[in-house]
């Protein structure tokens, strides 16, 4: 799966121009967009440098960032209700993200 920071990707509009772009070039890709982590993953037989330039030509500018750390953000909150890592929910025993 290849994870693109895509920086100027502000809105539910971008998303969308950012996913047919993506489609456009793989009709089978599977896309998942973050706009607030401003993070494209794509799983696609397509070349890379393909899915770059398809988003460039769509007017973003998309930065190819490494799997691990785009899961990482990507899920950052996700359990915690907006807590930042570390702060406990209350409960004995608990702990945000670890």
């Amino acid at each position: 799966m290849a994870t693109f920071r895509v920086p100027d990707m502000t809105c539910g509009h971008c998303a969308s121009a950012i996913t047919k772009a993506v489609a456009s070039i793989d009709k089978a890709a599977r896309i998942e967009v973050s706009v607030p982590h401003k993070l494209v993953s794509v799983q696609s037989t397509a070349d890379e440098t393909e899915l770059l330039d398809a988003i460039r030509e769509a007017g973003y500018s998309p930065e190819r960032v490494d799997a691990a750390p785009a899961r990482q953000a990507a899920s950052a909150g996700c359990c915690c209700a907006g807590r930042s890592a570390g702060q406990s929910s209350g409960a004995p025993g608990s702990s945000c993200c670890g």
